[in-house]
């Protein structure tokens, strides 16, 4: 029997959702271009079962998320969690790679026969008859317009192979011009305490158009967790994607975990990790629905599933511009 969190309803569509839901993108290791290093599978579906049971009811992966793994590794948790327990999967296609050289960035595309074979891929690898949200990952990059792949998502969901239809990582402009053909139930969009760019557009959009919001990377790729440090940071592989990002590396990285230790207090304050206080802030902002935020072992969730409960006032939210203004964070899109 798993622990009941509050919920929100999740748009328009006939889900509602804890404020946090597990993401399983690290959990599909490494081995490609935008891996995590190696992973423990069995550590994976240990997380992952220790978030359903504390109360999350909904996961987020992508079949290009190990190139198919994360899926499998979602897979394998859900089999031993009982049917009244059971989470919502949501997933994301229209990424393509290439099986002899795992290294090359996945391609994105609109092409209809191929997110129609993503899905079925999906289906497989998740074992199950539906899924609860599929989302375009990215905008198409082969030519395809979001009006040559959204009437697919609309008709994968009128066929029943999905529950509900979404876009992640779209700009307001393309949302404007899937909507004009069917509605979009939820967006995915980056936001956390360093990249904030979708809190002054896309955020306010699906807030005036009855569209959920699950942003991603709220304590920003592990980096606003409160633990990571510039030896961590050094230690990094190369089957790591972070080791070549301007976040972790030189000034930017310098700058982040300087905002790290003034939200301290703040944590403190409220005796939770700076992870729960990074993710809180997210959910905040007016229209965000809810969070993905990630794991690879239990004790991690345990440092962020406070978030889910914390109530940020006034002194919080005035502390936590003081501590962006006074370590000058950037203000740009991730």
């Amino acid at each position: 029997m798993s622990t009941v969190l509050a919920t929100v309803p999740l748009g328009t569509t006939d889900m509602a959702i804890t404020r946090v839901g597990f993401g399983a993108w690290a959990v599909g290791g490494g081995e490609w271009a935008f891996g995590w290093g190696e992973q423990d599978d069995t550590e994976s579906v240990a997380a992952i079962t220790h978030a359903v049971e504390s109360g999350v009811n909904w996961i987020d992966t992508a079949a290009v998320y190990g190139l198919g793994h994360s899926e499998t590794v979602v897979a394998r948790a859900l089999k031993g969690v009982p049917d009244a327990d059971r989470p919502y999967v949501f997933t994301k296609g229209g990424q393509v790679w290439d099986e002899s050289d795992r290294t090359v960035k996945p391609r994105r595309t609109g092409d209809a026969a191929s997110l129609r074979r993503g899905v079925e891929e999906s289906l497989r690898r998740l074992e199950v008859e539906r899924i609860d949200l599929y989302q375009m990952h990215w905008p198409a990059s082969d030519g395809a317009r979001v009006e040559d792949y959204w009437p697919v998502f609309l008709d994968l969901m009128a066929e029943g192979k999905v529950r509900a239809v979404g876009l992640s990582n779209h700009s307001v402009a393309l949302l404007e011009a899937a909507d004009a053909l069917g509605h979009v139930d939820t967006v995915q969009p980056p936001l956390n305490l360093i990249h904030r760019q979708s809190v002054s557009d896309v955020i306010p959009w699906c807030a005036a158009h009855g569209t959920g919001v699950i942003v991603y990377s709220p304590m920003a790729s592990g980096l606003l967790t409160g633990s990571f440090t510039a030896e961590r940071a050094a230690a990094l592989g190369e089957d790591d994607w972070r080791h070549a990002s301007p976040d972790f590396t030189g000034q930017g990285l310098r700058r982040n975990l300087d905002l790290v230790e003034a939200l301290r207090p703040i944590a403190d304050r409220h005796a939770v990790s700076v992870g729960a206080i990074a993710i809180a802030w997210t959910l905040t902002v007016p229209g965000v629905t809810g969070a993905i935020v990630g794991a690879r072992r239990p004790d991690q969730v345990d440092g962020w599933l406070p978030a889910a409960q914390v109530t940020l006032d006034e002194r919080d939210l005035g502390d936590i511009a003081a501590a962006l203004a006074g370590t000058g964070g950037s203000v740009v899109g991730s």
